[in-house]
């Protein structure tokens, strides 16, 4: 226990070290973006769930020790029909072994540290990246859907994934879906629900007000919980009632 607890401190102070350098190095920025115009009381800066950390984590073990058990065993083969050469590139095979899963090590905690989640009253912002850094902002009045998706790795740790659907350009592409589809992808959070209530709460402001109306708490808690209530197709069936309206006036 003792031993383990030391190993976890020394790893801390490596990586806190790796993390001064290489924000210092590549200029990556330690604070959440700013977003111009906003309603400072309103913005909300958060980063993943730490349970998201322990999920990268979770693929690193697995990954490691597949790929680690292959190269022992490939060494171990090298040394027993060749013990002179297995002793040579014994360093070697090793360092091949080890410093790979340092390094992917530290890229998870630097994935998961630079990773940054900002909601305003009129946009919603995603910062993630090292090497790139890309940021994609959507505002409210683009979006379509909200969703949210959690596997069973991703129960084991308590955290979700929330998808933010746009109508196309105010959000980026999808890594996994058609290239004419925009989403935001607001990965690791443990507060799913919470999230995807203030995401809905504005986009219904912004509706409403766009009608002339105001929101109300009970519409944005119709919203949020239930499927079949108001959505943009809801808004623009309105809309055009409105305008018929208008003309037969």
């Amino acid at each position: 226990m003792i031993g383990e607890q030391a190993v976890i401190r020394a790893s801390q102070w490596c990586y806190r070290g790796v993390w001064a350098v290489v924000t210092k190095w590549l200029r990556v920025p330690s604070e959440p973006p700013w977003l111009s115009g906003a309603d400072d009381q309103s913005v909300c800066a958060f980063r993943p769930a730490e349970g998201y950390l322990e999920y990268l984590k979770f693929y690193f073990w697995i990954g490691l020790f597949a790929v680690d058990i292959v190269l022992v065993f490939g060494w171990v083969a090298i040394l027993i029909a060749n013990p002179f050469l297995g002793t040579v590139i014994a360093p070697l095979a090793w360092a091949i072994i080890i410093l790979p899963d340092i390094v992917v090590y530290i890229a998870i905690h630097l994935r998961y540290d630079t990773t940054w989640y900002i909601l305003s009253d009129r946009t919603l912002r995603i910062r993630r990246g090292i090497w790139t850094i890309q940021e994609t902002t959507i505002t409210f009045d683009n979006i379509q859907n909200v969703s949210v998706r959690q596997g069973p790795i991703e129960r084991m740790y308590g955290i979700c994934d929330v998808v933010v659907e746009t109508a196309g350009g105010g959000g980026s592409k999808s890594e996994a879906g058609p290239a004419d589809v925009h989403t935001g992808l607001l990965e690791g959070v443990n507060n799913a629900e919470e999230i995807r209530q203030m995401i809905m709460k504005q986009w219904l402001a912004t509706k409403t007000a766009g009608l002339g109306d105001e929101a109300t708490e009970e519409g944005v808690e119709g919203i949020s919980t239930n499927s079949n209530a108001w959505n943009p197709n809801h808004v623009a069936v309105l809309r055009q009632i409105r305008d018929l309206v208008s003309q037969l006036r």
